[in-house]
């Protein structure tokens, strides 16, 4: 009997985790490691690649044994990652040069304005859809290049590789046979031009990246490569790669234009399926890749929100108002209402539609009478209103709105939060059955190359909603919840036109 089951590496920012799925698509095992964040600096975020790998390794590893499932009947692996964080490592030994730097690090942000003053954006926004911030890959690998002696002369003979976290995954995996990653990966390094489909040559040259580092560039469903058969156990062919939010956006089924989901993990990440036509975005969106499958591309417009979960951990880790991050379902519930506390979570800078670097997180509105669940509502709202901005933003665009969104990520666990979404996007929000849809999205693409699953059609039928969550709020009460929220970032932006 030909093997069903796909296993998925989801490496994420906090954690990496493997999932074994089956042949409907339902989780069968998963293992799960957080690791060490480092921050040498202030804005500075890096990750070691070693605990990645290791991680990558042994959570596979474990979750293969959970689900009795021999890696010789594992049909193939599928990879999602977080995106944007750029490894550069020796092409002969397979190591690092340096930590990862990670999607949330700002070092990059001096380089952009540097550009941006001297008229590159709108190149760069024509060619790749993204804006010039240090967000995406290409700051970040230029700064390895000068940082680390004689690491630019080596890029420049062709002795170094870059690649985001997929790419790393996928040479150790294949034992270094294959320096490969897939569009939506390529597509978020300032690099890649989405239109063309290839590596912009002009791009390179005025962000000072070597193209004899880049990857191969793939369709998402794609067998890569083979895995070193000690490794797991058996040689798996690696068939499937996707950043993560657009995992999340392929696990959701949002195969049709104007289909929508929104992500709630570290980051918030909301995509709008455009179909084959990319729209340029007068918002400040990113125009990005979707998937791209038998060479046909799907586009997305992508707000990208730097903080969402990461403002709940803060309230657990840093400030101790909770112990534990679901307690804030309950805290929301026990007051009526905000009480004026607005929470612009800009702890490393807002992301869409502001792309403001320099702004920090700030609480306004306090009172004598604000407490603990106050703070907590107040991380949870900003949340939905900052996805309420994004939605407006992409109608604004002419992506219209969808009909439903479609949630997934930890967040998408608490009530609370989806019904007060729902109320300010004015929305209905339907929570899948599986919350691990960025996994899924995965295991999707790598089944579609190994012949697990026949089309996109038959992928559709396997998603199903666990809740709808419908909006109640009248519009008055949104109308002066949002009016709160934006007086907050207005005094929160680092400039007055933001930016």
């Amino acid at each position: 009997m030909a093997a069903k089951h796909i296993l998925v590496v989801d490496q994420g920012t906090t954690s990496t985790r493997s999932i074994v799925f089956d042949g409907h698509a339902h989780r069968v095992a998963m293992a799960q490691t957080e690791f060490a964040q480092h921050y040498p600096r202030p804005g500075w975020v890096e990750h070691d690649p070693e605990d990645i790998w290791r991680d990558t390794l042994a959570t596979a590893r474990e979750a293969l044994a959970k689900s009795g499932v021999a890696a010789r009947d594992i049909a193939a692996i599928g990879i999602t990652n977080q995106r944007e964080t750029a490894v550069v490592w020796d092409r002969a030994t397979g190591d690092p040069i340096h930590r990862a730097i990670v999607w949330q690090d700002r070092r990059g942000a001096g380089r952009c304005a540097e550009l941006r003053s001297d008229g590159a954006e709108e190149l760069v926004r024509a060619r790749t859809g993204l804006l010039l911030d240090p967000y995406f890959s290409a700051t970040k690998i230029a700064w390895i290049l000068d940082e680390v002696a004689g690491a630019r002369a080596r890029a420049e003979r062709g002795e170094l590789a870059f690649g985001t976290i997929d790419s790393f995954l996928l040479w150790r995996l294949t034992g270094g046979a294959v320096h490969a990653t897939d569009v939506t990966n390529a597509s978020r390094t300032l690099l890649y031009d989405i239109h063309r489909q290839c590596w912009d040559a002009e791009l390179c040259r005025l962000l000072r990246v070597p193209m004899a580092m880049l990857p191969q560039v793939h369709d998402n469903a794609h067998v890569y490569g083979t895995t070193l058969p000690d490794l797991l156990g058996a040689a798996i062919p690696v068939a499937g790669i996707a950043g993560d939010q657009q995992a999340a956006l392929f696990g959701q089924a949002c195969f049709a234009a104007g289909s929508a989901k929104s992500t709630y993990g570290t980051g918030c990440f909301l995509l709008l399926n455009t179909g084959e036509t990319p729209i340029a975005s007068a918002n400040r969106l990113l125009t990005t890749p979707a998937y791209r499958q038998d060479g046909r591309m799907t586009y997305a417009l992508e707000g990208s929100i730097f903080i969402a979960g990461a403002a709940v951990k803060w309230l657990r880790d840093g400030i101790g108002v909770i112990t534990h991050a679901s307690q804030t379902d309950d805290l929301a519930t026990r007051v009526p209402d905000n009480h004026g506390v607005y929470m612009v979570p800009a702890f490393v800078g807002l992301g869409a539609p502001h792309w403001d670097a320099e702004a920090r997180g700030a609480i306004y509105g306090l009172t004598l009478g604000a407490g603990a669940a106050h703070l907590a509502r107040a991380a949870l709202e900003a949340v939905a209103f900052q996805t309420m901005d994004l939605a407006d933003a992409m109608a604004a665009d002419g992506g219209g709105r969808p009909a439903t969104l479609r949630v997934d990520g930890g967040m998408a666990a608490n009530d609370w939060l989806c019904g007060f979404l729902a109320d300010m996007v004015d929305t209905p929000v339907e929570r899948p059955a599986e919350l691990e849809t960025t996994a899924r999205g995965a295991a999707f693409h790598a089944g579609l190359a190994t012949g697990v699953w026949p089309s996109l059609d038959h992928l559709a039928g396997l998603w199903s909603r666990e809740r709808c969550f419908e909006p109640t709020m009248p519009g008055d009460d949104r109308a002066r919840l949002a009016e709160g929220w934006h007086d907050a970032v207005r005094r929160t932006l680092s400039s007055p036109g933001g930016g």
